[in-house]
């Protein structure tokens, strides 16, 4: 099999063919695949189902060990597809702590950074025309 990355691959059925495209994407390709959910209310104010992660969203995980915790988002490895939190860390056998490694499909996104001018374009762009006439006040 080869390990070069298809840019005509259209998807497969078989599970390592999927794993392998995940492994061998580019980048630019591995940084749209670190989505995760939005929140309901994200969702409906932003008319949008999902987003890009990125550092300092907060965030709570929904799948593994540290269900139900929330915390900020302190890393995003795009090259490994992982994302680590502020205060989720695993206890070793010695008695150190490390950061344990997430997969953004475990994880809800329950509030944006928007400190980014950019990423706030585009989140406005997205929007459809009934959730920007929620947000406008009518005036009668």
């Amino acid at each position: 099999m080869k390990t070069k990355f298809s840019k005509s691959w259209k998807g497969s059925v078989q599970p390592r063919k999927q794993r392998k495209y995940v492994k061998n994407a580019p980048l630019h390709i591995k940084r749209k695949m670190l989505a995760s959910r939005l929140s309901k209310e994200l969702t409906k104010r932003y008319g949008r189902r999902s987003i890009s992660i990125r550092k300092g969203d907060i965030v709570k995980i929904v799948r593994g060990n540290f269900k139900d915790h929330s915390g900020k988002i302190d890393k995003v490895l795009t090259k490994k597809l992982k994302v680590y939190i502020e205060g989720i860390q695993n206890l070793k056998r010695d008695g150190n702590k490390t950061p344990y490694p997430l997969h953004p499909s475990n994880l809800i996104v329950t509030e944006l950074d928007l400190t980014d001018k950019i990423r706030q374009k585009n989140l406005e762009r997205g929007k459809t025309k009934e959730t920007k006439d929620e947000q406008t006040p009518k005036n009668n």
